[in-house]
């Protein structure tokens, strides 16, 4: 059996306000043309199919366009998603029963049976092989809420509740799965030991409990496909444990990612090899700077003119390193870029000061500060001192309530 892994699309994602749905539609494009030439069997896609719980009209027809074309020309293609931190489990989940008529499956949300019991049947997922014989069985784990692992199902605890959900639901495959058939995971989450993009991914668990050990994927779990991390990783050393990162670069700091899918290879019940698919890059991302402005404007003056690009253009961000505020800093990098080949989105402006660069204090907006570090802020600024852990810990709970509530308005 053969699939392909990804996660991590986002679509509906905007760069500093810029629309990027013609760069989705490129990679929706390469995408299908690569299950086709690699006779893919299944899809799997690891969560953060939107990029927000109400993504727009025309990313949501992105996906179900994509899904659409690719029955037709693959009838027999598995096609598996999960939804992640940036999606309601709700959307994601609305259209199954029409989608289910493509062989598409979509996983929002766990639930739990009256009594308790996990309900392991939905979050199991036959993968069918070109004979059309089930060859493994895909474990659904979409990212897990607080609410959905705690209370009935695991007690206070957080990290109980959540390694009882992947015991119980690896208990159920092990039971369900017959000689020859591999066991696929595929979660949503952070795992201990993963490197992380800081300008766009949120910290998705409360406290403490920010990543999960390798140990919830036991040697019986032939490979886990994981959402998330936007950098492409194994995690803990393991082949069999890896992230297939983001498609495209999500910010600017995600330039220099080697954006790919992974083509996943077993033979019977056993992971035989893994090869990465490296993503054509449809929009170039240029980042200058960080450097003072004479420098910046040298590097902005020797780029291509726009007459060697008819479209596409690429997006260029802009770091300059100043001693005092200049008002016409907008003015003089727009001067500098007039007729080359790019389109501005963020002009980003740091201070020196007078203890030197090491200590320099970054301007940034909102859009660049993750609700955890605006809450550290203004608590110094209010009491004088930073929050201390349980502090930070019931702001995290708190967040997570609001926006599981957020998940539900979505739906």
């Amino acid at each position: 059996m053969r699939l392909i892994h990804t996660s991590d699309w986002h679509l509906g994602q905007t760069l500093h306000g810029q629309d990027r749905d013609h760069e989705h539609t490129q990679f929706l494009a390469w995408l299908l043309d690569q299950l086709v030439a690699h006779k893919a069997d299944a899809l799997l896609i690891a969560g953060d199919v939107f990029d927000t719980v109400n993504p727009p009209l025309k990313a949501q027809e992105r996906l179900y366009d994509f899904i659409v074309r690719a029955h037709e020309r693959l009838p027999q293609l598995d096609i598996v998603m999960i939804a992640g931190n940036h999606d309601s489990g709700g959307r994601i989940e609305l259209p199954g029963p029409l989608m289910k008529r493509l062989n598409a499956h979509a996983i929002g949300r766990i639930s739990w049976i009256d009594d308790g019991q996990l309900d392991h049947d939905r979050l199991l997922v036959p993968l069918h092989d070109a004979s059309g014989k089930v060859a493994a069985w895909c474990l659904t784990l979409p990212f897990l809420r607080p609410a959905e692992v705690t209370g009935l199902a695991g007690g206070d605890d957080y990290m109980v509740g959540i390694r009882r959900v992947h015991e119980r639901l690896i208990a159920a495959a092990e039971t369900l799965r017959q000689p020859g058939q591999a066991l696929v995971a595929m979660s949503h989450a952070h795992m201990a030991g993963g490197a992380v993009s800081e300008e766009s991914e949120r910290n998705i668990v409360i406290g403490n409990a920010e990543a999960l050990p390798a140990s919830l994927f036991p040697e019986a779990v032939a490979y886990v496909a994981l959402g998330h991390l936007h950098k492409p990783q194994q995690v803990a050393s393991q082949a069999r444990i890896r992230y297939s990162g983001s498609p495209l670069p999500l910010s600017f700091a995600e330039v220099n990612y080697p954006h790919q899918v992974l083509l996943v290879n077993f033979e019977g019940e056993q992971l035989a090899r893994i090869e990465s698919l490296p993503v054509p890059r449809a929009v170039e991302m240029i980042r200058i700077g960080r450097a003072p402005l004479a420098e910046v404007i040298t590097a902005l003056e020797a780029l291509p003119t726009i007459g060697l690009f008819s479209e596409n253009l690429p997006w260029l961000e802009v770091r300059v390193l100043l001693d005092e505020p200049l008002p016409d800093l907008r003015q003089r990098i727009e001067t500098a870029i007039t007729g080359k080949a790019c389109r501005l989105v963020r002009i980003a402006s740091e201070y020196a000061g007078r203890r030197g660069e090491a200590d320099s204090e970054v301007l940034v907006g909102l859009d660049q500060i993750n609700p955890q570090e605006l809450f550290a802020r203004a608590w110094e600024e209010q009491f004088g001192n930073p929050p201390d852990e349980q502090a930070l810990d019931d702001f995290a709970k708190l967040l997570q309530q609001v926006e599981f509530a957020s998940d539900e308005v979505g739906q």
